[in-house]
Order: structure tokens, then C-alpha cells, then sequence
């Protein structure tokens, strides 16, 4: 008895969430060919944006850009801007692992902008943060200050830390404006 497209999905979710990496890859792998034989490109193509982040997660990340690209390509031939943009969001960090900071910061600011424009608060906020760490790595302080600043203001729920720096950044605005006077 085979299980389904779903079930295999779910069963990958839960591996990867174990760190049972490979066990996951094979899941949704099977997911993937259980929705492209159902003609579901969509979510065949989500099953193999899983598989690059499990690629990402091994430390294989040219095989997680070879595969996110897949999924990427598929999306944009579907119209589907938000799962192409949550695709250059993962690129992004995969870029990153690679040490290529340049393609980071592009699927980065692409992705924020697609984010942006669709209203999508908390993925525009995430990405923001993600490009202040690409920032901070380049040396590019208060841009990255800027950039997390902002994130922050898009996210309905801050970790502690997160309230804390969100704090700080304003108490210095504050010191700033204070200085204008």
C-alpha cells in the first residue's frame, strides 16, 4: 500500500524537524513524484524547495541552489510570485552559506520587495533581518542597523531579544532626534 502525496510531505516535515535529514529527503522526494503523477507542478515543486533546504541543512548547498532553482523556474512559469519569492528567500541564505554575498543580498531585496507589495508583513520582516546579517557580515553597520530596524517593525511577534534591540534602536532614535533640536 503506498501512502499519499501528503502524507509523504508530513511524514518529511516531521524528519526534518528530528534533523533526520536524508530520511526527509526521501520523503519528500516521494512526495514530489506523487504530485507531479497527479499533475500538481505547484506542489511537486514546493516538495523539491524542501529538498534544497535539506540540502542546505547537510551542507550541501550547490545542490540546494540546484534544486531551489528547479522549484524557482516552475513557480514563475505558474505565476506564483509568493512561492517564487519564498524560494529567493531560502536562495538567499544558501548564497550565503556559499559565501557569495552579492547573489545573498540580490534574492534577498528581490524577495522583500515581492513581500512588500503583497502585503506579506512577517515574510517582508524576516527578509529584512536576514539582508541586516548579509549587512553586518559586509561591514555595513548602519545599513544593517537600518535594515533590522526596520524588520522588526513588520513582526507581530519579537523573540526577547528581539524586543530588546527594538528598545534600544529607539531609545538611540530618540538620542538622535534629541540632538537635532
Amino acid at each position: 500500500m503506498s501512502i499519499s502525496a501528503n502524507e509523504s510531505q508530513e511524514q518529511g516535515i516531521k524528519l526534518f524537524k528530528q534533523k533526520e535529514y536524508e530520511a526527509a529527503a526521501r520523503s519528500f522526494q516521494e512526495a514530489s513524484d506523487a504530485y507531479n503523477a497527479a499533475g500538481q507542478r505547484d506542489m511537486a515543486a514546493e516538495m523539491m524547495t524542501n529538498i534544497g533546504l535539506v540540502n542546505r541543512a547537510l551542507g550541501e548547498n550547490q545542490q540546494a541552489l540546484d534544486v531551489m532553482n528547479q522549484a524557482l523556474t516552475v513557480f514563475q512559469e505558474l505565476n506564483d510570485v509568493l512561492r517564487a519569492a519564498k524560494v529567493l528567500g531560502n536562495m538567499g541564505g544558501v548564497y550565503m552559506a556559499l559565501g557569495d554575498r552579492e547573489q545573498a543580498y540580490n534574492a534577498y531585496r528581490h524577495a522583500a520587495d515581492v513581500f512588500q507589495e503583497l502585503g506579506e508583513k512577517a515574510l517582508h520582516g524576516e527578509t529584512l533581518l536576514a539582508m541586516s546579517q548579509l549587512q553586518i557580515k559586509g561591514g555595513k553597520i548602519n545599513a544593517a542597523a537600518a535594515t533590522y530596524e526596520a524588520g522588526l517593525s513588520q513582526l507581530d511577534h519579537l523573540s526577547a531579544s528581539q524586543r530588546l534591540l527594538k528598545g534600544l534602536l529607539g531609545v538611540r532614535n530618540r538620542l538622535s532626534g534629541a540632538n537635532l533640536d
